[in-house]
């Protein structure tokens, strides 16, 4: 191996860097039957013993007999036990436990994954967002590089989520996991919020957690969209460039759609010297985000079905006009309201960039949210 390669800490990587006292015979013939089991995403994962196991469960008071998600439909359902399991699967570290126990259940608060959205053609996956003092606790990632690589919290947290999804309700591709495309935060997708370079509130205190609470919000995500925007000071010009990622007809399912913008400390900025607040922020890129019925005829969407409120042509044979044609407009909302987009900061701050999150609902409501446990030692 050569010695060219960077380690995560600095330490150059070389033939004598990698070796360890273990006998990687039985590393590899763990990983090796867990393969052919089908208990894997596709990368290799960690073996797991029961007495690491047990380092996992000690995170918690709850039973390990104890049902943190169901998935009805499907008769099946996740206990504490096997989700520590695949967390272990995964590389999380014991510690990361309880975030992975907090993500389940705000999970479970969710309507959509538990009625099967994760097997949907459309591709979906979950994405988790942590706020709290457990992101530097654990090392959570919230800055460079956040949807990225390099982390080890941030890429496994995710990770036990979608491993579970496999092992316990058998979402597997070409099974019960019937996404045409999918999306790679299939793999993994949770990251932090920069709340220390973030001019607002963050995000859980929104959603009504205690500023020094720790939390995780969960969501379904069916892509992210890059934006840059590295020039502009003037926050209408950026709400106009947000509005208008949001609203491109590729992505409009249903009659409208919701999304997360993940704003990078630079554009926070932007819309916080103009004195805007996320409130601001949420009804400006609303007022802005919307179609004509010309270019949404053009792309055969200027309908939408009378069975699902999904948009099809007009000549459809289960059209129906929608809500601003019944209203005479020519001009066609993409969002219910400005509930239906949510505001978050992460990212470095080194360039105007953004990103603009679809989601899969709710269209208004709140997101779905759980607190982290304090850690036992704490006095919590």
């Amino acid at each position: 191996m050569s010695a060219a390669v960077q380690g995560p800490v600095g330490e150059q990587v070389t033939d004598e860097a990698i070796e360890v006292d273990v006998d990687i015979d039985d590393v590899r013939r763990a990983m090796e039957h867990y393969a052919r089991r089908g208990w894997t995403d596709g990368l290799p994962v960690m073996p797991v013993t029961e007495s690491y196991l047990t380092e996992f469960l000690a995170t918690t008071d709850r039973d390990p007999a104890d049902v943190v998600f169901r998935m009805p439909h499907l008769g099946r359902s996740c206990t504490v036990r096997a989700a520590a399991i695949n967390a272990a699967l995964a590389g999380c570290l014991p510690e990361y436990f309880p975030v992975v126990l907090a993500a389940w259940e705000a999970l479970t608060l969710d309507e959509y994954p538990g009625k099967g959205i994760w097997q949907s053609t459309t591709g979906t996956a979950p994405l988790l967002i942590v706020n709290g003092p457990v992101r530097e606790r654990i090392g959570l990632n919230s800055r460079g590089n956040v949807f990225g690589s390099g982390f080890r919290a941030n890429a496994t947290i995710g990770r036990a989520i979608r491993l579970t999804a496999i092992n316990v309700f058998g979402l597997r591709p070409h099974e019960l996991d019937q996404a045409t495309q999918a999306t790679p935060a299939k793999y993994t997708a949770c990251i932090a919020e920069n709340e220390e370079q973030s001019p607002w509130a963050p995000f859980h205190v929104d959603l009504g957690h205690d500023p020094a609470d720790s939390a995780v919000t969960a969501m379904v995500v069916r892509s992210v969209v890059h934006l840059e925007a590295r020039h502009t000071v003037v926050p209408e010009q950026l709400a106009l460039d947000l509005a208008g990622t949001l609203a491109r007809t590729g992505a409009l399912i249903h009659e409208t759609i919701s999304g997360c913008l993940v704003l990078g400390p630079e554009h926070a900025e932007v819309f916080d010297r103009a004195g805007w607040s996320k409130t601001d922020v949420r009804q400006a890129v609303y007022e802005r985000a919307w179609n004509s019925r010309a270019a949404l005829a053009a792309v055969g969407k200027e309908a939408v079905s009378r069975s699902t409120r999904w948009r099809v042509p007009a000549d459809h044979p289960d059209a129906v006009p929608d809500r601003a044609a019944e209203a005479g407009s020519d001009q066609v909302a993409v969002l219910n309201s400005p509930e239906a987009l949510l505001v978050v900061v992460a990212g470095a701050n080194n360039a105007g960039v953004s990103a603009v999150i679809e989601t899969f609902g709710p269209r208004g409501g709140p997101p779905s949210t759980a607190r982290v446990p304090e850690p036992a030692t704490s006095g919590a």
